[in-house]
């Protein structure tokens, strides 16, 4: 290994390093928020299937929307701030849409596949409320964390494709699972 490949290892360790411990303690707190999602499994059954596919949608998702702003950002097309600009606004209502969109679908998609395998599920306008307001909460958060994140990282000097991975993982997840169980009491308390 050239002395040039193993300074650009040991600078890509070095920025991913403090982001991923990060990221390890955000799993951890989503873990703690599931454990307390586990009493409501009882009143919407079919709700633990729903939560890996939720949260990695999140990724998918904004994890695709951090790529285009990482892009934008090594190729001078998008600026490292909050400003109007077409091509990051673009990329934040897509990102938008298809948060939303999916989330409606894994409720849809998780009460017809419980129905179809013959497992007891709580009712389709439920899933769908529940993936319906955690996915609004969720994009919002992730959409302004991310951008507000990756801005800060790149102003600093830290390259965004160090981050977008790791920060779209532990938003996702800890948001994800904070509003999934916000979600959930609120449906309770409305249906």
């Amino acid at each position: 290994m050239n002395e040039n490949a193993r300074g650009e290892f040991w600078s890509i360790y070095r920025e991913a390093l403090p982001i991923l411990a990060i990221a390890l303690l955000g799993g951890l707190f989503a873990g703690v928020v599931l454990e307390g999602m586990v009493e409501s499994v009882e009143r919407f059954p079919g709700l633990l299937v729903m939560v890996p596919v939720f949260l990695a949608t999140r990724g998918n998702v904004y994890g695709a929307l951090g790529g285009r702003i990482a892009s934008g950002l090594h190729q001078g097309l998008i600026e490292p701030r909050f400003a109007w600009d077409e091509r990051l606004v673009n990329a934040v209502v897509a990102s938008f849409v298809n948060g939303i969109g999916i989330s409606i679908a894994i409720g849809v998609i998780t009460w017809a596949a419980l129905g179809i395998i013959g497992w007891e599920a709580a009712a389709l306008y439920e899933f769908v409320g529940i993936m319906l307001i955690a996915g609004v909460l969720t994009s919002v958060v992730l959409i302004f964390g991310l951008l507000a994140l990756i801005f800060a990282g790149y102003t600093y000097g830290y390259d965004p494709d160090n981050l977008v991975g790791p920060i779209v993982t532990t938003l996702g997840d800890i948001f994800g699972m904070v509003f999934l169980l916000f979600a959930v009491g609120l449906v309770e308390v409305i249906a």
